[in-house]
């Protein structure tokens, strides 16, 4: 079974005119004021599938700013879900700003999606202020079950890009340390700090909760990166996400099989973690 962990939906208003959107939503302009970046219906997110071989996508939304913005694109997460319960499952999205962001959170997990995600600090990083508003939203995912939460992360080295956050390795850290009992699940290989898993002292414990996906790694990363995760011990807790409609599956497919991985560990990154981390997805 092949589980794309990391795909993005937006609602059919966004996808006709985004330029409405842009306004008092500077993350949003700064990601799709260019026409190149895509925004895709659900039809074409099926398709997609079907044409990579690709059985359920976890989808997303966006951290809007706005709280109707959030809610309306959550709503058409959920309204994907409903449609496709075979193929598609859903995670909320806001901005944790918004101080109704937890009850947003808690509407949505009722109303079938499977946790929350993708969240971004996308000009701050995962500073204290940040911590300090995703305590709400941590606490109601524990009463739930333990729902996962994926979080946006980069790389604080190399060339920039629309969407590299200021976050640091000790912020990443810090998250890890703040929430030690919430399933967590860093977006873009956690920006390295998997690495630090093979550390003799502390940080195995700090990161025992932590998942990490692959969404861009094509553009970010060489095909040994699944060896070293491997190598680091933290193969169990690779989720292969594309960052769809940002790029597709196949591009992902050679670099897996232009790594060391066997057929079974290449299982295991394309469905077999997913599957464990949402209880049976």
């Amino acid at each position: 079974m092949i589980i794309d962990s990391h795909t993005h939906l937006f609602p059919e208003p966004v996808k006709k005119d985004r330029s409405v959107y842009f306004k008092n939503e500077p993350e949003f302009k700064l990601l799709y004021n260019s026409p190149k970046s895509r925004i895709t219906s659900v039809d074409e997110l099926l398709a997609a599938m079907d044409k990579h071989r690709v059985d359920i996508s976890v989808v997303s939304g966006f951290p809007w700013r706005n709280p109707d913005y959030a809610r309306l694109n959550n709503d058409a997460v959920i309204e994907a879900v409903n449609a496709h319960p075979d193929r598609i499952r859903g995670l909320a999205c806001f901005d944790l700003a918004w101080e109704g962001a937890a009850g947003e959170a808690e509407r949505c997990i009722d109303e079938g999606l499977s946790g929350v995600g993708e969240l971004a600090f996308y000009l701050s990083g995962i500073d204290a202020n940040a911590i300090r508003i995703l305590e709400p939203v941590m606490d109601m995912l524990r009463e739930k079950g333990n729902k996962p939460c994926m979080i946006h992360t980069n790389e604080p080295l190399g060339h920039p890009y629309p969407g590299k956050t200021p976050v640091t390795l000790e912020q990443i850290d810090g998250l890890a340390r703040a929430f030690p009992d919430n399933k967590i699940i860093l977006a873009h290989w956690g920006g390295g700090i998997f690495f630090y898993n093979i550390m003799k002292k502390q940080m195995k414990e700090r990161l025992k909760n932590i998942w990490y996906d692959t969404a861009a790694s094509v553009f970010l990363y060489d095909p040994a990166i699944y060896d070293m995760a491997k190598a680091a011990g933290v193969l169990d807790r690779i989720l292969f996400g594309t960052d769809y409609p940002l790029l597709t599956p196949e591009r992902y497919y050679k670099d897996l099989d232009n790594s060391n991985l066997t057929e079974e560990e290449k299982a295991m990154v394309l469905g077999n973690n997913a599957r464990a981390l949402y209880n049976g997805l």
